[in-house]
């Protein structure tokens, strides 16, 4: 197998100055409420996104990317709200994002590689983003890893590329979670507040032991065709007609009497969401930190019936992985990340997890679906040099 180091030299010419990595993710519970200020529970996953890069003199970055297969050029000057168009915006809106902060950045020769699940709702474009900007960093001493609060930093301009130069308005879930997870733990974040906590995330000591199961539903998922920002907009009206800065202030006691004051039925649903999946993190953590899996599992289920009834978020093939899953012996299941396809998740047994796995893809064999790609994860590290 070729290395990063290799074929950066093949295609560039010079070796490599270092080979940089961050992690997808996979968040266990709290989705849809990071852009309402509200709590997520990630994990970062032992797949990585590598960028193996060398500094330059002037403002030409040149990217190849071994899933692409292509080499593409930009001019830093020319960077910008949604230019470039496709994959490299997500490379050039880092470099454009720290400048924009002030500090000094130039151009790059990046080689970018990847084993996190594309369109799989795994956040492999925050790990494209934050691979480059711990690169970045480390290249151009801004010294943005060197502790959380350098690391959120970083986190919120890898937030900005992706918001205004890629042009999909995600919240800071995934780059967060993708600098400052820790190996063995899920993120508590308060996106509000910023404030994190590790909660620790050892499922194989429970007894006969357990796993998280993924599956990549092979269902297209993207967040940049305007379904995402409607729920965030029907969010922001629905905290706004409350008299609200956010849903994150809802009491969840006196939900019902918020909700009544909605006179639309869309915002109703989208803040009884919000509320209650909040709510659901908080129990989570609590039933995390009790061993008391049985109550995470039954709080997947919840949250799934919720993205799925409530914000509107899941799809058929999220919904049959996750009763096909339960069905096969699964605690509890869900959708996993924005929704629109993507991934599911559920909590198995170890020893049950292949026929978990083997009753989704029957499911989906059985509708004539593409086969799905179930893989078990545990909680990985955040991102770093490897090299």
């Amino acid at each position: 197998m070729t290395s990063a180091v290799d074929v950066h030299l093949e295609v560039f010419g010079t070796p490599p100055a270092g080979v940089w990595s961050a992690p997808g993710r996979v968040n266990l519970i709290g989705e849809h409420t990071d852009y309402n200020g509200g709590l997520v529970l990630p994990i970062a996953l032992p797949q990585r996104t590598t960028a193996t890069a060398t500094a330059r003199d002037d403002d030409l970055l040149r990217v190849h990317s071994a899933q692409a297969g292509e080499r593409v050029e930009v001019d830093l000057g020319t960077v910008g709200p949604r230019s470039p168009s496709g994959w490299a915006a997500y490379v050039a809106g880092v470099l454009w994002a720290l400048r924009q902060e002030g500090h000094e950045v130039r151009g790059l020769d990046v080689t970018v590689d990847s084993d996190v699940p594309l369109g799989a709702g795994l956040s492999s474009s925050a790990a494209l983003e934050c691979a480059v900007g711990a690169a970045a960093s480390d290249l151009f001493g801004l010294d943005l890893l060197d502790d959380d609060a350098s690391r959120a930093r970083l986190a919120a301009a890898c937030v900005r590329a992706e918001n205004e130069v890629a042009g999909a308005m995600t919240g800071g879930m995934d780059q967060s979670a993708a600098l400052l997870c820790r190996e063995g733990h899920a993120l508590l974040l308060d996106c509000r507040s910023g404030e994190t906590s590790h909660v620790p995330f050892h499922l194989a000591g429970h007894g006969a032991g357990y796993v998280l199961l993924v599956t990549d539903t092979r269902a297209a998922h993207a967040l940049n065709d305007g379904q995402y920002e409607a729920r965030r907009r029907a969010s922001e009206a629905a905290a706004s007609a409350l008299g609200l800065d956010s849903l994150r202030d809802v009491d969840p006691h006196h939900l019902d009497d918020a909700l009544a004051r909605l006179a639309d039925d869309e915002q109703v649903r989208r803040a009884r969401h919000v509320v209650t999946e909040i709510a659901r993190v908080r129990a989570t953590v609590e039933a995390l930190e009790a061993d008391d899996l049985e109550s995470v599992g039954r709080l997947f289920d919840a949250s799934h019936t919720s993205l799925r009834d409530d914000y509107e978020v899941s799809c058929v093939e999220l919904d049959v992985s996750v009763e096909a899953a339960r069905s096969a012996g699964a605690l509890g299941a869900r959708m996993t990340g924005g929704g629109f396809g993507g991934s599911s998740i559920a909590l198995v047994p170890e020893s049950d997890a292949e026929d978990v796995a083997t009753a989704v893809a029957a499911a989906f064999a059985e509708r004539g679906w593409t086969a799905p790609r179930s893989f078990v994860v545990t909680a990985g590290a955040s991102a770093a040099r490897d090299a």
